[in-house]
């Protein structure tokens, strides 16, 4: 399965290209102007294609394999969002058109505002966030924005131990002083701790719900209350919400800002560190602190509503990206939000949360399970059993590459030991989900009775182990001759 570097295939002499005749007059370069030596590979076009062909054929890909990657959503995507993505009128839009020229992607951005809103219980949404943690920045500038309005200087932001990782880094990167609050048994925010935490320099409380050990929080009214009564914000981090999508309204349990991963939730490809999408929604009152510009309707005439960007917005925070948003991943967003409709929008919900415990009850007696409960999108199973063998999480995740199935979120959430962090999301079958049940149970036998096989895994892959720590502090990206 190996496929050799261009540099190992190149032939010297071998021509890849083909210049037109040239039509102006030749003229020598400088020669101190010229590099030498590059060594550039040469290769026909054919021998390009076929190599770039084979690489993508060792990919893992949600098109190709299962990929139950925890907290990453990573679903099936319909080809006919790219095709509306790609049609003229939006993909040759230019960031630099003046309003007149552009009011039917306005108007676009607008359907999709009010869409997020409704499925969230929010009063006004901004699109511009370019992923989930810009949405994050944002969020939490917003906050920052609003206190310093009223004239108080709260510097807290209480971050439970069960949150997504980039929250607490979000938090911290603003210079807020971030709280942990600890799990209580069932795997929420622990109250009294909470309570023990909660301050008047308390900004906001950070809230993944559901959690990253798949659970919803089942005093989440009561921890609004809590935080409110205090004074502090409660911001709502969406990255979970494929499970409760149609169902329940973070705005409606006490949710004051929350972000949305467009790239999750609606569809929108994402991973390889390609560009995603992450609205944000608040509350009337911080509507005025929403990034530049924010979209307006005016009316013109009786028949007909005038779309604007408007930048008079005294309070808001200014802009958080250059242009609005990533225009084509909202194209995509909104044409999978609208052929769902709110019944198909709840069926995902159902369909991913009754996967998720088909395979959680499945493989709980095979792997520990830490929290014994009804869960929602995803779940966590731990390896400790396994580990009695000297097999690990890691070890796991490799094997399954084996047999052909993408490795799920491994060692996080980091309270969990030896954690595996599965989501199957709405879009596999129950075949899928059964061939996925019977390796996982097959993987299990073999740590317990044959665990080398399992530590030395995956052999079907052209690179087995490698040094992740060394490849990340000294990356070798040089082929030298």
């Amino acid at each position: 399965m190996a496929e050799p570097l261009l540099f190992e295939k190149s032939v010297p002499g071998r021509p890849g290209y083909q210049l037109p005749t040239l039509d102006v007059p030749l003229e020598p370069l400088p020669t101190d102007d010229l590099r030498k030596d590059l060594e550039l590979p040469e290769l026909s076009e054919l021998d390009v294609v076929r190599h770039f062909t084979r690489l993508s054929q060792l990919n893992f890909s949600i098109d190709t394999h299962f990929y139950p990657l925890g907290s990453c959503t990573m679903k099936y995507n319909p080809k006919i969002n790219d095709e509306l993505a790609g049609l003229p009128g939006f993909a040759d839009l230019h960031p630099f058109q003046p309003e007149h020229q552009i009011q039917g992607a306005l108007e676009l951005l607008v359907l999709l505002q009010k869409i997020l809103a409704e499925i969230t219980g929010m009063d006004a949404v901004s699109l511009q966030p370019a992923a989930g943690a810009h949405g994050e920045l944002t969020g939490l500038i917003m906050i920052r924005a609003y206190f310093r309005d009223r004239g108080e200087n709260r510097h807290i932001v209480l971050v439970p131990d069960s949150a997504h990782g980039t929250n607490p880094a979000t938090a911290a990167m603003l210079g807020f002083k971030v709280v942990q609050i600890p799990s209580n048994a069932r795997g929420g925010v622990d109250l009294e701790a909470l309570d023990a935490a909660l301050s008047p320099d308390v900004a906001a409380l950070m809230l993944t719900n559901p959690n990253t050990l798949g659970l919803f929080d089942e005093n989440t009214l009561e921890i609004a209350k809590r935080v409110h009564a205090k004074g502090g914000l409660l911001y709502y981090d969406g990255a979970n919400l494929n499970a409760i999508l149609g169902i329940a309204r973070p705005g409606d349990f006490g949710f004051d800002v929350v972000h949305l991963n467009l790239h999750k939730t609606f569809s929108i490809p994402h991973g390889g560190g390609g560009p995603g999408a992450g609205p944000i929604g608040v509350k009337a009152f911080l509507e005025p602190y929403l990034p530049l510009p924010v979209i307006t309707e005016k009316k013109q005439e009786a028949s007909s509503i005038h779309y604007a960007l408007d930048e008079n917005r005294p309070k808001s925070i200014g802009r958080v990206k250059a242009y609005y948003g990533n225009f084509l991943h909202l194209v995509r967003g909104l044409a999978y939000t609208l052929a769902q409709g709110p019944g198909g929008l709840r069926k995902i919900a159902e369909i991913s949360v009754l996967n998720a415990n088909y395979l959680m009850q499945a493989l709980k007696k095979y792997y520990d399970l830490p929290y014994d409960r009804i869960c929602k999108h995803e779940f966590i199973l731990s390896a400790k059993r396994q580990k009695a063998h000297n097999v690990r999480a890691l070890d796991i995740a490799k094997r399954l590459l084996d047999y052909g199935i993408h490795p799920p979120t491994v060692y996080f959430p980091l309270i969990v030991a030896e954690a595996l962090m599965i989501e199957p999301t709405e879009t596999e079958s129950k075949e899928t989900l059964d061939r996925f049940i019977e390796v996982m149970i097959k993987i299990a036998e073999e740590a317990e009775k044959n665990p080398e096989l399992v530590q030395g895994a995956p052999y079907s892959t052209p690179v087995s182990r490698v040094d992740d720590v060394l490849a990340a502090r000294k990356p070798n990206v040089c082929w030298c001759s």
